[in-house]
Parts: C-alpha cells; structure tokens; sequence
C-alpha cells in the first residue's frame, strides 16, 4: 500500500479526481483492499478510496483500509463543500486547518464544539506549496464545518458562520480525523468549492462536480512533488 491515503465520501467525488491523475500523467490501476475497491497512483505514493457518506460511514471505512494499509502515513479527506462566505467562489479550494464537527451537542455539559486540527507539517506543506507556486484558482486556509447536515439555507449558512468561524462546510472531515488520530496518521482536509449552501446546492453539487475536483487533484501533485524534492 501507499504511504498516502486519499479518502474522498462519494464516488462523484473519487472518480473525477482519479481522472485528473490520469489526465496529468498519473496513472492508475485497481487496488482491492478487503472488499473495497479502490486506486492505486503510485507515481503519487498514494491510494483513491471511498470513504462514505456521512461522518460516521466516512470514519468506519477509513478505519478499514487504514486496519490493511499498514505503509499509510497520511490521510487526506477530500471532496466538495458549500460556501459559508462570499469571499469564497465556484472552484476555490478550503485547506482546513482545522475542522469543527458543528453536530456534536452534548446537552449534560456547555462546551465548545469539538475541534479537529490539521498536522501542523502537512498544513505547513501546503501552505508554502501554495507561496510557491501559481494557480488558476484560489487556495484559502481556515476553518471547515463539518456536521451530518445538509445547509441548504442562507440563514441557517450564516448561523453555522457564526457559530464556527468556518470557511465552508461539508460532512466527514471530523469522522477522518478522529480516525487519523485514532490510529497516529497525519491528517488534513481539502475541499473543493461546488455551491453556496443555499436552495441551490443539490443542483449547483452535481452540476459543477466534475469541474471543479481536478482543482483539488492540482493542489495534491503540486504539495507531492514539493514534498519529494525536500525530503
């Protein structure tokens, strides 16, 4: 297995990504881990799985093909996110440094919202990756709500602004890193910008899909390629 595992939640979201890979010269084989199939890149050093739907589904099949992928050393979570701010635009990507699982509301104590932080080395990595280096989109750092909930509504987007300070927001990263951390990987999450959280995100998500996540797969063998020339 590779030393890198890329887990994006839904096929949509895993398939154009290898894609692009393979449009910039990556290419990729099948790779059967259990009963998952996934995608070997190794001109990469890394694995394209999927991770499942939801923080919960995300983390348990994480957690299965960390249990069999004893060379992995990096988890990356990836894959679409709806804007929480207008300085966001279609096709930006959110590295996050860290993610806020907004959903997890114990009610028998008052505590903040649970907050998963970015390896402090990989979020550095990206970032000078990203100082260095030119790109036809725009790449921000912050904050990623992550909750099992679909916002759909421009005042309940900015309550989750408010509440979080997040950037965008999306599902699973909380469900990878609490595997990350579980089992000593370095992690982080990427998301690709597909909608704005409003009445339009379901049509504005499969529409702009596609266009949109070879953005992220840019990034990724950009940061690799910095990082095999410093190691």
């Amino acid at each position: 297995m590779a030393a890198i595992l890329v887990a994006a939640p839904q096929v949509d979201e895993a398939q154009p990504l290898v894609d692009a890979f393979r449009h910039r010269g990556h290419l990729s084989h099948t790779l059967q881990v259990g009963a998952m199939k996934c995608s070997a890149i190794p001109s990469l050093d890394l694995v394209v799985a999927i991770g499942g739907h939801g923080k919960t589904q995300f983390a348990v099949q994480t957690q299965y093909l960390i249990d069999r992928s004893p060379d992995t050393q990096v988890l990356l979570c990836v894959g679409a996110a709806g804007s929480l701010t207008n300085s966001l635009t279609l096709g930006d990507i959110v590295v996050g440094t860290h993610s806020v699982e907004h959903d997890y509301k114990p009610r028998f104590v008052s505590r903040p919202s649970p907050c998963h932080y970015a390896d402090a080395t990989l979020l550095q990595e990206f970032r000078e990756t990203v100082r260095t280096d030119t790109f036809r989109f725009r790449v921000h750092f912050g904050p990623i709500a992550s909750g099992d909930e679909d916002i759909v509504d421009p005042v309940r987007a900015q309550e989750l602004r408010a509440a979080t300070d997040a950037l965008c927001v999306a599902w699973e990263g909380s469900g990878g890193a609490r595997a990350a951390c579980f089992n000593g990987l370095s992690f982080l999450e990427v998301r690709c910008i597909t909608d704005g959280a409003d009445s339009q995100a379901a049509v504005s998500f499969h529409e702009h899909l596609v266009h949109v996540m070879p953005n992220v797969a840019e990034l990724i063998i950009r940061w690799h390629a910095r990082r095999r020339k410093t190691a």
